[in-house]
């Protein structure tokens, strides 16, 4: 199984995907860091990304996952995944994908971003990321969990809606 934990910036989407991998003993892949230097670039500058500076990024993901999914392993992915499209990209062919949809009340949001440092997209993306934001549907295969709680009671509700266990592994 591959679980993509899904949601805007500052959701908690690194947080929750650590917490599952370190949990299941999964490996983890924050999809960031996959991103093109000139997708950190523009969005560094506060320019939010067009779907044509996404696709690059959708594809290194796609392969991440492919690589965990040949060799037999599961893994968890951090992805913004804010288009119903993207989703559909990212589990095409991959019936093992599971979507972990992080939700958090837009006001947190933004005092989250304001007090975070060290990351490149600056809070003023912030309402372009909700405004694009397609949520979960339910014929999509995963779940939505609020990210609003203690880390520890996210992960604990996330693992139960998806149905995994230390016995997942």
């Amino acid at each position: 199984m591959i679980v993509v934990v899904m949601g805007v910036s500052g959701s908690g989407k690194t947080t929750l995907g650590r917490g599952i991998a370190a949990r299941l003993q999964w490996p983890f892949q924050e999809g960031d860091d996959l991103h093109p230097a000139a997708n950190v670039a523009k969005m560094s500058r506060g320019e939010p990304l067009t779907d044509d500076d996404r696709w690059p990024w959708l594809r290194a993901l796609a392969t991440w996952m492919d690589a965990r999914l040949a060799s037999g392993e599961s893994g968890v992915l951090t992805c913004s995944a804010l288009h119903r499209s993207y989703r559909d990209y990212l589990r095409d062919g991959r019936p093992q994908v599971q979507f972990c949809h992080v939700t958090v009340d837009a006001a947190v949001l933004a005092a989250r971003l304001e007090r975070r440092s060290g990351h490149y997209m600056p809070p003023t993306l912030l309402p372009s990321q909700l405004a694009a934001l397609e949520p979960l549907r339910p014929d999509e295969p995963g779940v939505t969990v609020s990210g609003d709680g203690p880390a520890d009671a996210v992960l604990d509700e996330a693992l139960r809606r998806l149905g995994l266990s230390e016995d997942s592994r």
